[in-house]
């Protein structure tokens, strides 16, 4: 099982990743308060503005202050080293 960083010292499992995406749109706004509302929300953001927002297959939902194209460098970074 291979781990991403997403900041701060959190990390998060990539086989158990659905979705990175960017927090800013209307979309992502009500999912993550969906979340938020059912309890299913993880803030790992340390209080920074939260700029990526994963989505796992579980349906929890994950805030980072790390950027969805740091995370995905992270990935693919994670990939090439097998």
């Amino acid at each position: 099982m291979a781990f991403v960083d997403i900041g701060f010292g959190n990390l998060i499992s990539s086989t158990r990743l659905v979705c990175v995406a960017g927090s800013e749109s209307a979309p992502i706004r009500r999912l993550v308060q969906d979340a938020r509302d059912r309890g299913a929300l993880v803030d790992c953001s340390s209080g920074k503005k939260s700029k990526a927002v994963l989505v796992t297959d579980s349906g929890h939902i994950v805030l980072s202050a790390m950027t969805p194209e740091e995370i995905e460098a992270v990935l693919a970074e994670g990939e090439a080293n097998g």
